[in-house]
């Protein structure tokens, strides 16, 4: 399928290379020309659209699933390589394509045709610099003069023209700013929203973790999904024994690799209840299982989490330990493990 679809491909790309020479020059009013692709979508009504520009040197892509309800006089059922025109009108402008799809996959050229009325209304909203690039962006993520309007109305800081085109192109909409609200999170910076759903910062998690006591904070929301301490973990800990773990030491634990399995084990070896900041101290400085364990054989069972992570820090190893027994130091405190280390004996 693969092979097949390149050397279609390729066919589209030489016949649209022919037509291109063909073409008479268009009308003044195109600002943008460049390339489009069309493929199968996995959302029903919708196919993959892309649109290539070709400037300043170098090219920009953007991908996406388009409606096929707006693709006017495009039939993709035709079976059979064979040419193609087709429009899709947008506020910010119109697409005029033309090119050639074989059984429902396809490529060709653009012309963009802006809508010289778009930059005045979006201007009287207050959203300024509406440039020929810009523009053609805005009709591409399909910026609305509605949907400009409803984002104003929710009185958002840092809002402008390059936040509504993020807000369409990471998904932030009026339902999703309202039903944060509703979770009792009064989020009002544009930059938050994009940071939120860019990570994955839900309705449901900011829910989920205020029924379990919590209060997040934006920037705590944000930092708990970068590092995936996410609801279902901090479940998962509280059945491990760790209840209620304040928000920054659940993050530390995420960072330094503080998981349920490596609780498991710990308690395992005897320590029922390490509180959090030894388990963080734990990773940080190297006190695993298998350290604990090769401890345990050497004759330091249950030693208290704190000289553990001394021994750690100041390298006092089982070779260590195995080493000064065969130099006939027996029965060494781990005081005097430490101090031995810190003095500079081996």
């Amino acid at each position: 399928m693969k092979s097949r679809r390149i050397g279609t491909f390729i066919g589209f790309a030489t016949a649209i290379c022919a037509l291109s020479a063909s073409q008479p020059a268009r009308a003044a009013a195109a600002t943008s020309t460049g390339d489009w692709t069309l493929s199968r979508s996995d959302e029903p009504g919708k196919v993959r659209f892309a649109i290539i520009r070709h400037e300043r040197g170098g090219h920009d892509e953007s991908s996406s699933d388009w409606l096929l309800s707006e693709f006017q006089g495009l039939d993709v059922s035709t079976s059979g390589r064979h040419e193609v025109k087709f429009a899709v009108s947008r506020e910010a402008g119109k697409f005029d394509c033309e090119g050639f799809l074989d059984s429902g996959e396809g490529a060709g050229l653009f012309h963009f045709y802006p809508n010289e009325q778009y930059p005045q209304q979006m201007k009287a909203l207050g959203f300024d610099g509406v440039d020929t690039e810009k523009q053609i962006t805005m009709a591409i993520e399909d910026v609305t003069v509605q949907f400009a309007k409803d984002m104003k109305n929710e009185h958002l800081e840092g809002l402008d023209t390059d936040k509504l085109i993020a807000f369409r192109i990471f998904g932030v909409t009026t339902q999703f700013i309202e039903e944060l609200r509703k979770e009792g999170l009064n989020v009002t910076d544009s930059n938050k929203l994009v940071a939120f759903r860019i990570h994955g910062v839900t309705p449901e998690m900011v829910r989920t973790l205020h029924q379990e006591g919590y209060q997040p904070d934006e920037d705590k929301l944000i930092a708990m999904r970068i590092h995936g301490a996410t609801p279902e973990w901090v479940g998962q800990l509280k059945k491990a024994g760790y209840d209620h773990v304040d928000l920054d030491q659940l993050i530390a634990f995420r960072i330094h690799g503080v998981s349920p399995e490596f609780i498991e084990k710990l308690q395992g070896l005897g320590y029922s209840h390490p509180d959090a900041d030894q388990l963080i101290a734990f990773r940080i400085h190297g006190v695993s299982p298998e350290f604990i364990a090769q401890l345990k054989d050497l004759g330091y069972s249950n030693a208290p989490p704190d000289e553990l992570i001394a021994f750690r820090i100041h390298g006092v190893t089982p070779d260590f330990i195995a080493k000064m027994r065969a130099r006939g130091m027996k029965d060494l405190t781990p005081d005097q493990l430490v101090d031995l280390r810190i003095h500079g004996i081996d």
